[in-house]
């Protein structure tokens, strides 16, 4: 006797299963591509161009998945619908976060140097045997970047505390160990910290300096962010100086007893 056929696979499937299969696959290269890199497996370039193919193979999975999608609802087919649905949203994640690191390249300056103290930034130290293969210069470029930097980030400048110099090296201290950084080197009698900032993806390391020193009724904190590679850091050197100069500032609100700001 004739076995009854317990499932058929039709064009609509096999269409899904090769979005679904895409998608999957520029979703591993996409990770990969950061983690590669991170782990010194290829050189960051390298695992630039990998996040592209990786996001232009995920643009043509969620096309394939949201054609085997339309089909495979036409025959009524609930079950390779959801795996279409899940090509397609796998494919937009890949395609998604490379389009939006280039959309908000174009809306920034192409530089990587960012200080609160344009006309006399904190200078490396410590940090520059780990500098030996960058590929920018740790020597600030002066009023090219600067000019840049106050049109695009108005808001980083100097934080002034009335905390004292010593108290508030402390505290830099602190919020420079509870925001993940490797402190490379620290000196509270001149007030320096150096440190390293990775980013969590690739793994770019970005040096910091943060310069404490004595104000009119108080103190001054200054500090400097700057990439190692790529002429643009997208932003990611203005948002740590923000966030950092955000954690002393309100650490200093707390123990002066006030939620006003202190001194941006």
């Amino acid at each position: 006797m004739r076995q009854p056929v317990l499932s058929q696979w039709t064009f609509a499937d096999r269409i899904t299963e090769l979005g679904f299969g895409v998608a999957i696959l520029a979703g591993v290269v996409a990770i990969l591509s950061g983690l590669g890199t991170r782990w010194g497996w290829w050189y960051y370039m390298t695992g630039l161009t990998l996040l592209r193919i990786a996001a232009l193979s995920g643009g043509v999975a969620s096309i394939v998945s949201l054609i085997g999608g339309a089909l495979a609802r036409h025959e009524h087919r609930g079950a390779i619908f959801f795996v279409a649905s899940a090509g397609i949203l796998i494919g937009l994640l890949t395609v998604g976060i490379p389009w939006s690191w280039a959309h908000r390249a174009e809306q920034m300056p192409l530089i990587h140097d960012i200080t609160t103290d344009m006309v006399n930034p904190p200078q490396f130290k410590a940090i520059m045997p780990l500098r030996v293969d960058a590929e920018n210069s740790a020597i600030y470029k002066g009023q090219e970047t600067a000019s840049q930097q106050m049109n695009a980030y108005p808001d980083i400048r100097t934080l002034t505390l009335p905390s004292s110099p010593a108290s508030t090296f402390n505290t830099a201290l602190e919020t420079a160990k509870n925001m993940g950084w490797q402190i490379v080197d620290s000196n509270a009698k001149d007030g320096w910290i150096e440190a390293v900032a990775s980013t969590f993806w690739f793994g770019f390391k970005d040096d910091i300096i943060v310069r404490v020193t004595p104000g009119l009724r108080g103190s001054r904190v200054d500090m400097r962010s700057t990439s190692r590679v790529g002429l643009s850091d997208i932003g990611t050197n203005a948002d740590r100086i923000r966030t950092f100069l955000r954690r002393m500032n309100d650490a200093a609100a707390v123990s002066s007893g006030s939620s006003d700001d202190v001194g941006y």
